[in-house]
C-alpha cells in the first residue's frame, strides 16, 4: 500500500500557482514564506501600482465606493457564518447553536440583506461582484439546514438565482464534486 501511495504521489500532476501581487512583501510575503517552508515552487508575479487599474477585476466593484461595500456586504456574511459551530464534536449541541442561529439571528441578516437589495438586480453597482457571489455561496450552505430560510425574501432567492445562472458559474457547478456543503 505505501508503494503505490508514493508511487501515485510521485507521478501526479501538481497545480501550477501563480502569486500575484505589488512588488513588495507586503500580505502576500506570509505566502511566500507559506510556500518555501512547503517547497512548493511557484511563479511570483509582481506589479506596479500603476499597473492595478487595468488587472484589478470588476468583481470586487467599479468604484472605491462600491469596493467598500461590496467588502462590507461580504464581511457582514463571513461574519454570521464564522458564528457556526463547525467543528462542534458535540452533536446535540451543535444542533441547538445551529438551530438558535438559524431561526433567531438568520431572519435579521436576511431582512437587512433584502432591504439593501431592495429592487437593485445586484448587491451593488450594475453588474455582479463577489459580494452576489459569496451570497450565492453562503445561503446555498444555510439552505442544506433550513430549507424554509429564504421563503419569505424572494428577492434574495431571485439573486441567487442569477448567480447560478451565469453561465460560467452553471458550468462550474454541475462539474464541481457533489458534498453537502
Amino acid at each position: 500500500m505505501e508503494r503505490f501511495l508514493l508511487h501515485s504521489l510521485k507521478n501526479h500532476t501538481m497545480p501550477n500557482y501563480k502569486l500575484t501581487y505589488f512588488n513588495m512583501r507586503g500580505r502576500a510575503e506570509i505566502i511566500r514564506y507559506i510556500f518555501a517552508y512547503l517547497d512548493i515552487k511557484y511563479e511570483d508575479h509582481r506589479i506596479e501600482p500603476a499597473d492595478w487599474p487595468e488587472i484589478k477585476s470588476n468583481l470586487a466593484g467599479k468604484t472605491e465606493l462600491e469596493q467598500c461595500q461590496v467588502d462590507a456586504i461580504v464581511d457582514t456574511l463571513d461574519d454570521f457564518m464564522s458564528r457556526f459551530p463547525w467543528a462542534e464534536k458535540q452533536q446535540d449541541v451543535k444542533d441547538k447553536m445551529f438551530n438558535e442561529l438559524l431561526t433567531h439571528d438568520a431572519p435579521i441578516l436576511l431582512q437587512d440583506l433584502d432591504t439593501y437589495l431592495g429592487g437593485k438586480e445586484w448587491f451593488v453597482g450594475n453588474s455582479v461582484t463577489w459580494a452576489d457571489f459569496y451570497w450565492d455561496i453562503c445561503s446555498t450552505t444555510l439552505l442544506v439546514f433550513k430549507p424554509d430560510l429564504l421563503d419569505t425574501h424572494p428577492r434574495l432567492v431571485t439573486l441567487q438565482n442569477k448567480v447560478q445562472a451565469i453561465p460560467a458559474i452553471t458550468d462550474w457547478i454541475q462539474r464541481r464534486p457533489q458534498t453537502k456543503l
